[in-house]
């Protein structure tokens, strides 16, 4: 997959992306975790949920935040990367201009960034939120969340209770007009570190349902 450095708010970003050959393909952004805590798009998360849009024919964009690899810029606690990510959205829509569907998927404060990002970009029709920090940060702007999406979080995860994410999950599940799934891995932490195969059986599942042709297709 070809490197690519595109322009954002306060420099250059990094990323790598996969253009599919499927005419008019979707689009999939992946955010990775914080940068502060070592999170790259390069985190082992990201590149899965990279090559599993990859490998569904979408097109698609993983990158590193500012101040991440060689992305220009310093850390922004959140706005400034939030800004970054609008600005990889932006990059993938001028070079897709008639994409059937757009997507995000995020991890950690990744997760936090894309749901966000929901917020700013209606086009965005479906999300994925691996481990979404409910107890770091404030996630009261989902109101209403625009889209359908699936959370998914271990209930071995130390750095973020269970209980914090069943909060969230349960508020946005009383939202009209939006599905929200939710799966709890059992033995997974934070990190997904022994439990990637559990997390991505998850996706995949929630990617059949939301993508299987209609009946009428």
């Amino acid at each position: 997959m070809p490197d690519v450095i595109f322009n954002g708010p306060e420099g250059r970003l990094e990323g790598r992306y996969h253009h599919s050959t499927e005419a008019n393909a979707p689009l999939a952004l992946i955010l990775h975790p914080h940068p502060q805590f070592g999170g790259t798009m390069n985190n082992k998360v990201v590149f899965n949920l990279f090559t599993n849009f990859k490998q569904r024919g979408f097109s698609v964009l993983r990158f590193n935040f500012r101040g991440v690899g060689r992305s220009q810029g310093d850390f922004d606690q959140g706005i400034g990367e939030l800004s970054d990510a609008a600005a990889a959205l932006d990059w993938m829509q001028t070079n897709n201009p008639n994409a059937s569907s757009v997507w995000v998927a995020g991890f950690s404060f990744g997760a936090w960034i894309g749901m966000q990002l929901l917020m700013r970009r209606p086009e965005i029709e479906g999300f994925i939120s691996a481990a979404p920090p409910a107890n770091m940060y404030d996630f009261s702007f989902l109101a209403p969340c625009p889209s359908s999406g699936i959370i998914i979080n271990g209930l071995k995860d130390a750095q973020v209770p269970y209980k914090d994410v069943l909060k969230l999950v349960e508020k946005l599940q009383a939202q009209k007009g939006i599905t929200i799934h939710h799966t709890e891995i059992a033995k997974a932490d934070h990190f997904f570190q022994e439990t990637i195969p559990d997390l991505m059986e998850a996706v995949d599942d929630y990617l059949n349902m939301r993508l299987a042709p209609s009946p009428a297709e």
